[in-house]
């Protein structure tokens, strides 16, 4: 997952003694924005992992996109399979074993989604 490069308040530029010079500011923005995939374009991978303790963890790895939208589509997951979780390092984490829960979900959201790992 592509992460959003900062960019600088100015590009160092601070005057043009050429009349015809104008500042690209929407050519720069571009270049800084991500896109989020549609849900038929992307290919996820649905994992289980013990955690420390014996814990299991169902974890969604695989995502394109924005922070934002990776941030809501956790938030949803979490909401409909009735557990807690939460969303590091472009993955999202969810609490016990929810694989079958997990993959029916983003299968019905349009996802590409196959079962690996543990």
């Amino acid at each position: 997952m592509k992460k959003k490069l900062k960019m600088p308040l100015s590009d160092g530029l601070v005057y043009s003694t050429d009349p015809e010079y104008v500042r690209n500011k929407l050519a720069e923005e571009d270049a800084y924005t991500e896109d989020t995939l549609p849900p038929a374009q992307q290919q996820l991978r649905i994992w289980l992992e013990r955690q420390k303790g014996g814990k299991v963890v169902t974890i969604v790895k695989g995502y394109s996109g924005t922070e934002d939208s990776l941030e809501q589509l956790g938030r949803d997951l979490k909401s409909q399979c009735g557990t807690g979780g939460s969303v590091k390092g472009g993955e999202i984490l969810i609490q016990g074993d929810k694989r079958q829960q997990v993959l029916k979900i983003l299968n019905d959201q349009g996802y590409g989604v196959k079962l690996a790992g543990g």
